[in-house]
């Protein structure tokens, strides 16, 4: 896991990478990111999706596939647009929201 803090040493996001399964299909990893309410608007999710890209590079990965943004959440859809991501696919109604409701989800990759 690879943490972001703010200028306080508070935890502003964090993610964490690992491979999508092990042997043939070992090149390609994917990774979860979370960063605080309170920090979101100041790019940590930026850093970090970028810090990914290059420890994915590291560690010898070929592809980077993100399986599960919210396709209501236009932000991380347009932050891995920006970086490169190609979207491949959507999954409809599979993300169950708060309100009970049912938003679609898609999936991004990146060549590395």
């Amino acid at each position: 896991m690879t943490i972001a803090e703010d200028a306080n040493g508070e935890i502003a996001g964090a993610y964490i990478i690992h491979p999508n399964y092990p042997s043939r299909l070992g090149g390609i990893c994917n990774a979860s990111f979370a960063v605080r309410k309170a920090h979101r608007g100041k790019h940590i999710g930026e850093k970090l999706v970028k810090d990914c890209i290059e420890k994915a590079k590291t560690i010898g990965f070929r592809i980077t596939q993100f399986y599960a943004i919210i396709e209501i959440n236009k932000h991380a859809q347009n932050l891995y647009e920006r970086l490169g991501f190609v979207q491949s696919g959507t999954v409809p109604a599979e993300f169950h929201m708060k309100d009970g409701r049912y938003a679609n989800i898609c999936q991004y990759y990146l060549k590395l």
